[in-house]
């Protein structure tokens, strides 16, 4: 009889086959395409050593379409739980090699066990994606499988973080687990996402289009924004990933996790050369997002979408924070539809998972035309107006130059419960800028006036004498500090510290009816 040491060297043997999946054949086919094999990918992922896989065995229960005389040990997934810097992390990684990937009732079942995994041991959830979809052979258990998917990615959203990578061709219930999660990275040139894909979009509608076009990396990322980052390749991808993770908390309770001390030289004096005192002049916000925070945190998402509004994560002295600001190098800075979603939505993460938020602001107002009440600005509008409403965590607001209208409010005013709005002297809280009210407020006196550019210039300068001015604000309560420009650093951190503890309970409703 064998010793249990043959019978085991024998199992692990016979085991070693698990690990090339669908056959090195179609790992090697994934080479050729530029895409990493899914096994690969996970140990780019992960520290050396670390990953565990669990339901690595399972296989699929089919027996339509002859599918009972095809095996697949894993049924196209890889699931389990490794360490990215020290911190547990639970994964799922579609095997396109086995079956395509595709989601049938077995597959994912081993998705909603990491699911429930990580929900009920509070920790993160990352998804690599690069899958066929359902799998048709199944029929409803596909269906039902992807149900099962989405119930938990909607019920752990705020409590756990949960990030997606799209590695490869992703469509139909593949790209909604996805949309579903916190944030979703995807890679230049390799991955795709779309509902239907362009074979569809022909017969249907007779629309010619490629892959690129229609889900392309780029498409996601500039154009619809449902994707957040763009990676060159998957090892820049999985070093997003693990990048992001750095500033973000294991769950809601969790504590965030700070760095050592960061400290910088101060005063920030370069902040005076950055930003012109001329409102009329643009320059590039996140010269002085850089400035201000820890040397090189900064790390921003969608920074191909929407851009005349910046988002995106950076420490002050070692502490997470989110900085939500204008960018007067688009569209003035103005707010619109696309700036008003991704604002919104970055607010209520950082609430979700009590990251402390610090406005940025110079905002010459929402951006007109037909074209924007149409498509609903209004609507998408409030959006951040409540999103900032809502939120608990800390809120820190830093006016730079003008902030006119219904945008002021929208970028964490006072009447939204900043816990701190602080004015540089260069700051203006208004309805709108002079060149726009005095026509409007002196419109009869200008109609009457001999030389008309001349009273228009007098109008200009004594509205701006008493609106365009920090003091404006300030005499009113409605900002609680103005600053030298190059003690903003020290401001900021002051500020945070003593809202460490800050707690707020709203009162007792069962969920938000936000605007969406």
């Amino acid at each position: 009889m064998k010793s249990l040491r043959e019978l085991s060297d024998e199992f692990f043997e016979e085991d070693k086959k698990v690990e090339f999946g669908g056959g090195q054949d179609k790992i090697e086919k994934q080479h050729q395409k530029g895409r990493l094999y899914v096994r690969e990918r996970i140990n780019k992922l992960v520290d050396p050593g670390t990953f565990v896989e669990i339901d690595r065995y399972v296989e699929h229960n089919c027996i339509n379409f002859g599918m009972e005389k095809k095996k697949g040990i894993g049924d196209g997934i890889v699931t389990g739980y490794g360490k990215i810097d020290g911190r547990t992390v639970y994964i799922y990684a579609d095997d396109f090699t086995t079956f395509g990937g595709t989601v049938g009732a077995m597959h994912s079942r081993k998705v909603c066990k990491v699911l429930d995994l990580a929900l009920e041991n509070k920790c993160p959830v990352i998804g690599i994606h690069d899958s066929g979809g359902g799998r048709i052979q199944e029929g409803v258990d596909a269906k039902h499988g992807y149900g099962e998917i989405f119930y938990r990615n909607s019920i752990m959203s705020g409590v756990v973080p949960q990030l997606s990578a799209i590695t490869g061709p992703c469509a139909g219930g593949a790209v909604y687990g996805p949309a579903l999660t916190d944030w979703i990275v995807m890679v230049d040139k390799t991955s795709h996402m779309f509902v239907t894909g362009p074979k569809v979009c022909k017969t249907a509608l007779g629309e010619v289009v490629t892959e690129e076009e229609l889900g392309g990396a780029k498409t996601q990322n500039c154009l619809s924004g449902s994707a957040h980052l763009l990676a060159r390749d998957e090892d820049d991808c999985y070093q997003k990933l693990r990048t992001l993770l750095s500033y973000l908390p294991d769950s809601n309770t969790a504590p965030l996790p700070i760095r050592e001390n960061n400290e910088k030289n101060e005063p920030l004096d370069n902040l005076l050369n950055i930003v012109p005192a001329n409102t009329q002049m643009g320059y590039d916000m996140k010269h002085v997002i850089n400035e201000i925070f820890d040397t090189d945190s900064f790390f921003e998402m969608q920074p191909m979408f929407a851009q005349n509004i910046v988002v995106g994560f950076a420490r002050l002295k070692g502490v997470p924070v989110g900085i939500v600001a204008n960018q007067p190098q688009f569209l003035a800075g103005c707010i619109d539809i696309n700036a008003s979603d991704k604002a919104a939505r970055f607010v209520r993460f950082c609430d979700c998972f009590n990251i402390p938020i610090i406005s940025l602001v110079d905002v010459p107002g929402y951006l007109p035309g037909t074209n924007q009440e149409k498509n609903g600005i209004i609507r998408h509008g409030a959006k951040l107006l409540y999103a900032y409403s809502e939120a608990t965590v800390p809120k820190i607001t830093l006016v730079l130059r003008k902030a006119y209208g219904g945008a002021q409010n929208a970028m964490c005013s006072k009447e939204l419960h900043a816990d701190y709005l602080m004015l540089w002297p260069t700051a203006e809280i208004a309805v709108m800028g002079a060149e726009g009210a005095v026509p409007i407020i002196f419109r009869k006196e200008m109609k009457e006036a001999a030389d008309k550019e001349a009273m228009k210039a007098k109008l200009i300068a004594d509205y701006e004498k008493k609106f365009s001015t920090p003091l404006a604000a300030a005499r009113r309560g409605y900002a609680d500090r103005i600053i030298r420009p190059e003690n903003t650093r020290k401001e900021l951190i002051s500020a945070l510290e003593t809202l460490k503890n800050k707690k707020v309970v709203h009162p007792w409703k069962k969920h938000c009816n936000l605007p969406l």
